[in-house]
Formats: C-alpha cells, structure tokens, sequence
C-alpha cells in the first residue's frame, strides 16, 4: 500500500522484453531496497527482483502492461517512485493501492497563476468515482480533483511542489499517464450498486 507521495524520481535504464512481459531497469536514489519489496513505479506496484547501489530491476507482467503505459516506457524515461507505506508512516495523501484501473489522456495543460492545470479524459468506467475534491492517483501522484468539467474529464489543479518534485512537468496534451480511482470510493460504490434502481 501507498500513500501517493512522490519519494524519487527515477530513470528507466533499460526496457528487456520477457516470456511473461517486462523487465525494467529503473536508476534510483535508494541504496537499501531489498529483493520482494513492493515499489510503486508511475503509480504501478511492481516487485524488486534485484538491485545495486544506483538501480533496481522489476518485472511487469502481461495483465499490468496492459492496464497501464508501461508497454510505452523506453530507456530515459522519467518515471515517479514511491516505497510501500510502513505503519509508522503518515498518510500524506491518500490510499492507493498501485492497481492502476486505466490509461487516461492530458487534452490540457496550461500554467495559470502559481498552478498547473491539467485536463485528464479518463478510461471508460472511471467517471463514477471522480467527484470535485476527491482523491485520485496519477502515475503514482496523490492528486485532489479541481473539478468534473465534462463527462469523463477531470481537472488537476497542481501546486509547484508537486510540478518540481514529480514527472508533472513532462506533462503536455496527448500525454498518457496511469489513473488509479480512490480505492474507498470503489467500494462504496459496489455497496451502492444493488440500491440504485430500488
């Protein structure tokens, strides 16, 4: 489990191509990651299956390239990296799980004022649980939900912290990036579901 603040961000070194999917080097700050340990990569949680002083190798199988923009990801790529909650940790942002529901578009990113406002069109299906001030997790990002412009359209509004210290600034329309839903608003949407046409 994570919280969707940003610890590092990292740069895919190599993309290897496997019988079960993906295997990526990915080059870090951190020097005391262990083999198993759970890493949310641009938002997706992928296992350390080995590592060095400057890097770590995780794999993706076929199921996650599929959901998410890994399939994209070549050499140099900046990628946000998050290390899994520890129950000790602050909540800076919110649950999220690393299981990426979808791949949604940027139709817009523009500076006004002290913030970047960033249009995302989502995946079919994610409308539901995006509400104005929600949580929503974007490659990995903890974001709150500006506004619900246009069916299957939210807005970001993202402070300068956030645009400095994550792959935000990469961000331009036509991006694809990983869309996590809050996890608490999927399940009360399932607890719903038999009520609605009652």
């Amino acid at each position: 489990m994570f919280t969707g603040i940003v610890g590092d961000v990292g740069t895919v070194e190599r993309v290897t191509r496997t019988d079960t999917g993906l295997e990526l080097r990915i080059r870090a700050a951190y020097s005391d990651l262990a083999v198993g340990e759970s890493i949310a990569v641009n938002g997706v949680c992928l296992t350390v299956i080995a590592h060095d002083a400057s890097s770590f190798t995780c794999a993706a199988v076929r199921s996650t390239v599929a959901v998410t923009t890994v399939g994209d990801w070549t050499p140099d790529r900046r990628v946000n990296l998050e290390r899994a909650m520890r129950p000790t940790d602050r909540i800076g942002g919110h649950i999220v799980q690393g299981h990426v529901d979808g791949v949604a578009r940027v139709t817009r990113a523009v500076a006004e004022g002290d913030a970047l406002m960033v249009d995302l069109a989502l995946p079919a299906g994610l409308s539901d649980f995006m509400v104005e001030r929600g949580s929503v997790a974007v490659d990995g990002i903890s974001l709150t939900i500006a506004a619900v412009p246009a069916p299957d359209v939210i807005r970001l509004s993202i402070i300068d912290y956030t645009r400095r210290h994550t792959t935000v600034q990469d961000l331009k329309a036509g991006s694809a990036v990983n869309v996590e839903a809050d996890v608490l608003a999927k399940h009360v949407h399932r607890m719903l579901a038999p009520h609605r046409n009652a």
